[in-house]
């Protein structure tokens, strides 16, 4: 009987999760250009806009001005701007950061304890979207564009992007398998009799 695999399911959120992430910036971005000046748009009134602002650096190479000649204004940080002020260091840090994340959940996706959870599988093709939406954004254009913005009343929260989402859901994702999901620790001689049986 054939093992039953997540692996689709890795790769497909994955894959649509870095497509989104992608989409979502180079149309906002392109929308809100508003002649490299950046805009601001309400989505839900007092509570969530989108948002887009621009340095008057000019952009190089068609991925980096497919909304106009100005550079999108980037997070060279992480999360609330963490290491913003290093802006060469921070970009270049979290660029191999994100770029050692990625290969470590590829490799660990293929494993088979992973590959017979889904809820494990879910949580890696998540988190891998969102390290790859950020790996290019540092890549070309030198930081994370950020441009969803949440807030009420005295309540405001740091700008961020569909990636970020990606990794925050597989991060709770992740936490749950832990919590409550079955054990993925293969004993010893379960793991040599799986990967006999895999090449035979």
């Amino acid at each position: 009987m054939a093992e039953r695999s997540y692996r689709k399911l890795f790769w497909s959120l994955a894959a649509t999760g870095l497509v989104l992430d992608q989409a979502t910036k180079y149309g906002v971005f392109r929308w809100l250009y508003n002649g490299g000046g950046g805009d601001q748009r309400e989505v839900v009134p007092g509570v969530f806009d989108l948002l887009a602002r621009f340095t008057r650096e000019s952009g190089d190479g068609l991925l980096r001005t497919w909304s106009g000649e100005r550079m999108p204004e980037v997070n060279h940080g992480a999360l609330f701007g963490f290491l913003s002020q290093h802006v060469g260091l921070a970009n270049t840090l979290f660029a191999v950061i994100s770029l050692a994340a990625a290969v470590a959940i590829a490799w660990w996706s293929s494993r088979p304890a992973a590959r017979r959870e889904m809820g494990l599988s879910a949580a890696l093709g998540l988190i891998l979207a969102g390290t790859l939406g950020n790996l290019f954004d540092r890549l070309v254009f030198g930081g994370v564009r950020d441009f969803m913005h949440f807030h009420y009343q005295s309540f405001d929260w740091p700008v961020f992007k569909v990636a970020d989402c990606c990794l925050v859901c597989g991060a709770f994702l992740l936490l749950g398998q832990a919590f409550f999901g079955k054990s993925t620790v293969e004993s010893p001689a379960t793991a040599s009799r799986q990967e006999m049986a895999e090449a035979r």
